[in-house]
């Protein structure tokens, strides 16, 4: 995985998160530069549940890694309809595909005042990874 690699499918925070639309919702994860930065990850804590309400920039989890703890940020504004359960007992999977099978969670949005707008776009990510380097 390169820390290069940024999918032009989705958005991005300053905070490494990405968020993808899918359907009614938006599926959350952390992209190839966060894994990178982070090196192995040895845990996951998601700390909300399906039908909980998360507010745009709060922490939902955290992230442990051998190098490190970092919380999760919530991208946008919403109702948590599923969470991946998976990567409480294989974390690895972020290291191995955080772009698919490490997501995190998925976000219905509120109808106003979601975030979605505030969200970067692929060049406005890639300009803000190039100024972390």
């Amino acid at each position: 995985m390169s820390a290069a690699e940024i999918r032009d499918d989705r958005n991005y925070t300053v905070d490494h998160e990405w968020a993808m639309k899918d359907g009614e919702v938006l599926v959350v994860g952390i992209t190839a530069f966060a894994v990178d930065q982070l090196g192995d990850i040895t845990m996951v804590q998601i700390d909300v549940s399906p039908g909980d309400h998360i507010k745009l920039g709060k922490a939902f989890g955290t992230v442990e890694s051998v190098k490190t703890l970092s919380d999760l940020f919530a991208p946008i504004s919403g109702t948590v309809r599923r969470v991946n359960d998976r990567l409480e007992e294989e974390p690895e999977l972020i290291n191995d595909d955080c772009w698919e099978e490490g997501w995190m969670i998925a976000i219905e949005p509120d109808a106003a005042d979601s975030g979605i707008e505030k969200l970067l776009d692929v060049e406005g990510y890639r300009q803000h990874v190039d100024s972390d380097r």
